[in-house]
């Protein structure tokens, strides 16, 4: 039996309309809902999934900090739809000047 092909997700990962959560979705095709482990802590976040020849697996940090027992998930289609809350909302952003 040849050994499974490891690699990482396609991951994106953005802040809601009203910047108070953070939406992440994992793309994770052909994969079984039992077969998949998502862990976060405020700082980031770890996914593992498998399905047969292959094996998702990556860590991610996130910059802004979140409240990860309020994290709820869902999975759909080969897609993990996660969102968090924010710790403190991103209201205090300043908008940049491009020129």
């Amino acid at each position: 039996m040849a050994d499974a092909l490891s690699v990482l997700p396609s991951i994106c990962a953005y802040p809601d309309d009203k910047c108070e959560n953070l939406q992440i979705e994992v793309v994770l095709p052909g994969v079984e809902k039992k077969d998949i482990s998502f862990k976060i802590s405020e700082s980031g976040f770890y996914v593992k999934a498998r399905k047969e020849g292959v094996n998702y697996m990556g860590s991610y940090s996130i910059d802004c900090s979140v409240i990860p027992e309020k994290t709820v998930a869902t999975y759909s289609n080969g897609i993990l739809k996660v969102t968090v809350p924010y710790r403190q909302p991103l209201e205090k952003l300043v908008d940049v000047k491009i020129e």
